[in-house]
């Protein structure tokens, strides 16, 4: 790791990456993993994740195993989120909590145990449904919620994106229409424009 993320939104860009990664290893890559796991080759500045996921692999089913590797997965991350967030302010925290909480976990992936819906379909030929990180959420099965009101996202309404955090908004929450938004070349949200004019 480079440089240590510092931001809420940075700290958890680093969350979901590591939580992708570990649910394709769970789930794709399963097979290399259950071979290969070596738990105790992680970067020493980071918290080190629980140890004996090795040790009870022989002693257990494999999909038991597999669960096990997945609720020890969902504590490393949270350690590992908030070890790089111990400088935010108790609003900051909250708010990465609140982000983390709306994905499912990793345990809860792996063992289908709780139903994760579908993104409605996105129309990806408009500047505002084309990122990149929506299509990678559509793919995760992950629900798009509003950076204002944290309401779900539907189809019905018009949503945007913005270009700098890459927060997706209800545009009645920003007093943005769609007449309006086609007239912008890049959208940036609230919060990032007061974050850049005190730069």
């Amino acid at each position: 790791m480079a440089s240590k993320p510092r931001s809420v939104e940075e700290i958890f860009k680093d969350y979901s990456a590591r939580r992708i990664a570990i649910i394709r290893a769970l789930t794709h890559d399963v097979d290399k993993l259950y071979g290969l796991c070596d738990p105790e080759e992680v970067p020493p500045e980071l918290p080190e994740p629980t140890l004996g996921i090795n040790f009870a692999r022989d002693d257990v089913s494999r999909r038991d195993w597999i669960s096990l590797v997945a609720v020890h997965s969902d504590s490393w991350l949270l350690s590992v989120a908030f070890y790089l967030g111990i400088r935010l302010n108790h609003n900051e925290r909250k708010r990465l909590f609140g982000l983390i909480n709306i994905l499912p976990t990793i345990f809860q992936v792996v063992t289908d145990n709780k139903p994760i819906k579908d993104n409605p379909t996105m129309d990806s030929g408009s500047k505002f449904w084309g990122s990149t990180e929506v299509a990678a959420v559509r793919n995760e099965h992950i629900e798009i919620f509003c950076g204002s009101c944290g309401g779900n996202y539907n189809k019905d309404e018009f949503w945007i994106g913005c270009d700098i955090c890459e927060w997706w908004y209800h545009g009645k929450c920003i007093m943005m229409t769609p007449t309006k938004a086609e007239t912008l070349k890049h959208y940036k949200c609230a919060s990032c424009s007061l974050r850049r004019g005190r730069l």
